[in-house]
């Protein structure tokens, strides 16, 4: 049987908060700003977030990109423009359907991202510097299970505490 919250409850109080300053710091901008500013890149938080997408999966429509990354399609388009202007994305009319245009990245854009990533790894070395090989390992092996949980369990109402 698991836990229950009455087993535990500083355990879930000090996860709730460590997760809500994480969720702080990932969506900050400011953050953001000082990551691209020491890779040597001007690049907002959206628009860094299609370019590693498009660099996943490859050339994709404004539509998919915007379905993909579950941003606006107009917001997405502004922020595919601005990549553009940039340098970093191309915009080409389908072969099949003159209609459509994929948005790919370009060298340019590429590297850019290969920076901000080589950034975030240096970053991560430092700050997992004084743990373990054996906490480094767990943590590794813990997150990932702790985000799938958190996407795949639903919520439970009030009323399911009531009933129990």
């Amino acid at each position: 049987m698991p836990p229950s919250r009455m087993d535990e409850p500083d355990a879930f109080i000090a996860i709730e908060q460590a997760l809500e300053q994480l969720l702080r710091l990932n969506a900050s901008r400011k953050v953001h700003t000082r990551r691209a500013a020491a890779a040597g890149v001007a690049i907002s938080k959206p628009g860094l977030l299609l370019l590693r997408r498009l660099q996943e999966e490859g050339a994709l429509s404004i539509g998919d990109l915007a379905r993909r990354t579950e941003m606006d399609p107009a917001a997405t388009g502004r922020q595919i423009r601005l990549l553009e202007e940039d340098g970093l994305v191309t915009r080409t009319r389908g072969s099949k359907d003159g209609r459509v245009v994929a948005v790919q990245v370009t060298p340019r854009g590429a590297e850019a991202r290969r920076r901000i990533g080589m950034v975030g790894e240096r970053h991560m070395e430092d700050v997992l510097e004084g743990w373990s090989l054996a906490d480094r390992r767990r943590f590794a092996s813990l997150l990932p299970r702790f985000v799938d949980g958190l996407r795949t369990v639903p919520y439970r109402s009030s009323a399911d505490e009531m009933a129990s």
